[in-house]
């Protein structure tokens, strides 16, 4: 979980400031802090706490870590050649710091723990995903509740681990005339398994799958899914559905795949256009579940037998799904009575 691996240090200037950035923190799910040796942590609270005095960061276990200034690559040799196996390495950075992150980080492999120190929420997902592992932890500086949103919208947080995948047979396929349709594509490439979870209800999203395979006339396009009429539900990375009519660049949505498991993907474009719809019914526990896709030979569905185009799919195939809790208040499950049709 991303969230674990980031370290806030209020830096609002008066106590009541840096006490509102830890309250809207632990709201957001962060849970580690960096305090000065005057901040008091607050009763009973199960934060984890690093002190930071004298140029060193001390654990709750009572080991003290220098924070290294780095400004040169002899300097960030000098730190890395310092650090003995199994202890920990904490860099700020005096100039560039993606680069010489990325150095460390593989100069690091599992000889140590490599902390590292951002300037700004901005600087946080480089230093998280540096060479596609990061830093173990980063520490941030945070001045205002605001600023600790704009760290959420940039830190991914858990992904659903317990999805619960099931196969509903199709009671019926038919054109569904003309309407706009959302392709979506990522920044990310795309198995020909991995798709998106897509429908008219939340109770049941169908497994829409990539353009990985591409068609006899069309070329593969592994970072797209043609996913569905605008209306439709889409599942995104932290479990909460949107509307695919308000996706849009930089949203980070669930691929998922019924064999391998999920992952979080960023959606690099949004495009909207009018073509002709299929509409899918399946039949779960007597309830009609429905998608509106685009007909064409590039847009697969996944079944029991793999992935079937919506210009083959037909009555009695039993289709790929997600059940989710039904009643939803701005895309986040809530407990109610709710009937969709």
């Amino acid at each position: 979980m991303s969230r674990d691996r980031v370290a806030i240090r209020p830096r609002a200037e008066t106590d009541a400031g840096r006490r509102s950035v830890r309250d809207r923190a632990r709201e957001r799910g962060f849970h580690t802090f960096v305090l000065s040796a005057t901040d008091a942590p607050d009763p009973g609270s199960e934060d984890r706490i690093l002190v930071e005095m004298d140029g060193q960061l001390r654990s709750a276990d009572g080991v003290n870590v220098p924070v290294v200034r780095v400004d040169s690559e002899p300097a960030l040799a000098r730190a890395l050649t310092g650090t003995a196996p199994g202890g920990t390495l904490a860099i700020e950075w005096a100039a560039d710091r993606l680069i010489p992150l990325e150095n460390a980080v593989a100069a690091r492999g599992r000889r140590f723990v490599l902390w590292t120190v951002a300037r700004t929420p901005a600087e946080v997902p480089g230093a998280l995903g540096a060479l596609e592992h990061g830093a173990d932890l980063v520490i941030v500086d945070v001045r205002t509740p605001e600023e600790v949103d704009q760290l959420e919208l940039m830190v991914e947080g858990p992904l659903p681990s317990r999805l619960e995948w099931a196969l509903l047979p199709l009671r019926s396929v038919g054109p569904a005339g003309v309407g706009d349709r959302v392709i979506v594509d990522t920044t990310s490439l795309l198995k020909p398994e991995e798709g998106l979870l897509v429908g008219s209800a939340a109770a049941f999203l169908f497994h829409v799958a990539s353009e990985a395979e591409g068609s006899r006339f069309s070329r593969p396009r592994p970072f797209r899914v043609n996913a569905g009429a605008a209306h439709s539900y889409i599942l995104l990375a932290d479990g909460t559905t949107r509307y695919l009519s308000e996706l849009g660049p930089g949203d980070a949505v669930l691929v998922a795949s019924p064999v391998d498991g999920v992952r979080s993907v960023r959606v690099g474009r949004i495009k909207v256009e009018r073509r002709p719809l299929v509409l899918l019914t399946a039949d779960d526990r007597g309830v009609a579940r429905t998608l509106f896709a685009q007909e064409a030979e590039s847009v697969r569905v996944t079944s029991d037998g793999g992935r079937v185009p919506t210009t083959e799919i037909r009555a009695g195939v039993q289709v790929q799904g997600v059940r989710l809790p039904p009643a939803r208040h701005l895309g986040r499950a809530v407990e109610e009575t709710v009937e969709e049709r």
